[in-house]
């Protein structure tokens, strides 16, 4: 069996100043994030889509296993399609499928069915999660795959706020319908979609707080 291989960590320990500056900046950038739902059509360099792909994909995951796929969607057709089958499963969800108290804890964000925004935002990535890989034909067990594939994802949209982007968490439940229209494999998901583009100049978000530091932070 052929011996474990390791590095030197590659690591310059900074000066406490450059430490709590670069904290404190890097919470003030990604407080200012915000879910939007009204984009711009304006395109959007492919290459500035890769890496922040690349950046999502140096997540941890188990056994470095990797268990991911990242579908990159610029393709109008395949927006469209994928936008009539989104709104067919949305649809259900908002006449019968949600329960009252989901319905109202949404109305403060005055969703519904429609999601005009998968067909104007320049790009979609659609993440799906491994639970397995195929290697020659053989199963290979992937380990954490939510897990992993939730870091990654989390990963992705910071990288895409740093960027100078927006994006949108969207979940249309069920999502099997992606897996169909993009052709991905058995041992693939659909995890998360993800509309990526510029906010629409008369873009507006609703008046949202987050916790503060003491609602979510226990010091023992």
């Amino acid at each position: 069996m052929q011996g474990n291989q390791f590095q030197l960590l590659e690591y310059k320990k900074p000066e406490l100043s450059e430490l709590t500056q670069s904290a404190h900046t890097f919470k003030n950038v990604m407080h200012q994030r915000r879910s939007v739902r009204s984009f711009s059509d304006e395109p959007v360099p492919r290459s500035v889509i890769d890496d922040i792909i690349m950046t999502a994909s140096s997540a941890p995951s188990g056994a470095h296993k990797q268990p991911w796929t990242f579908c990159v969607v610029s393709d109008d057709e395949i927006k469209t399609r994928i936008r009539e089958a989104a709104e067919k499963e949305e649809y259900e969800n908002y006449h019968g499928r949600m329960s009252d108290e989901w319905l109202q804890d949404l109305e403060k964000f005055e969703t519904n069915w429609h999601k005009e925004f998968l067909t104007i935002a320049p790009y979609l990535i659609v993440i799906f999660k491994k639970s397995y890989d195929l290697v020659d034909g053989q199963k290979s067990k992937n380990y954490y795959v939510a897990e992993s594939v939730g870091i990654a994802a989390g990963l992705l949209i910071a990288a895409i706020h740093m960027a100078g982007l927006v994006t949108l968490t969207h979940t249309p439940s069920p999502m099997n319908f992606l897996q169909e229209i993009l052709g991905r494999p058995e041992n693939e998901r659909p995890f998360l979609l993800l509309p990526v583009g510029y906010p629409s100049i008369d873009c507006k978000v609703p008046v949202l707080d987050r916790k503060k530091a003491e609602d979510i932070i226990l010091h023992y």
